[in-house]
């Protein structure tokens, strides 16, 4: 263990920042304020795509000028070399989403396979329509769908491995203040 805690705290002492915490905090009062001014009179239901969207949801969620109903969801997505991305429900979600505007909560649109599996599901599960809220769009060309992007992005990154503010570097690193960018990765 005293290996892997060795490696986590070098991979962070190396790390680039590309977004200090200020400005992830003020990219996530501007997504609470955009995401105000379009939903606030339209009885949303907000899932929160755990583990990633964990941390965006729960500082995004006091900024909401407006009712809303917070739940869950748990999906994942493991790439194998032959197959694009297979969607792997730990947890699906519950509620009743038959008429409702649903937002979906991530920490980041990377390719967006993920995210444009979970939009297409409430669709089916009857939402009204489906609206995506990131952090982060990182920026390149292998996006799941050409064009993709969130209905509202906090911040545009570069095409890096990043951490922290929801996403994560082996597991860990959730928690760091801002976001950053392994070296060499």
């Amino acid at each position: 263990m005293t290996d892997t805690v060795a490696e986590l705290n070098q991979v962070m002492a190396e790390a680039d920042c590309l977004v200090s915490e200020q400005q992830v905090q003020a990219a996530v009062q501007s997504l609470a304020d955009d995401i105000s001014e379009r939903l606030k009179d339209t009885n949303p239901l907000l899932f929160c795509v755990m583990n990633g969207g964990l941390i965006l949801t729960g500082q995004l969620l006091p900024r909401l000028k407006f009712p809303v109903q917070a739940e869950y969801l748990h999906a994942t997505r493991y790439r194998q070399e032959t197959t694009g991305g297979i969607l792997e429900w730990k947890l699906q979600p519950e509620a009743d989403m038959n008429g409702r505007t649903v937002l979906i909560v991530d920490d980041i649109l990377d390719e967006g396979t993920t995210l444009c599996a979970i939009a297409d599901y409430c669709l089916a599960h009857g939402a009204r329509e489906v609206l995506t809220a990131v952090l982060v769009d990182k920026q390149h060309d292998r996006k799941a769908r050409p064009g993709l992007k969130a209905d509202f992005t906090g911040l545009e990154v570069e095409d890096r491995f990043l951490f922290g503010y929801g996403m994560d570097y082996k597991g860990y690193w959730r928690n760091a203040p801002g976001i950053y960018a392994v070296k060499g990765l």
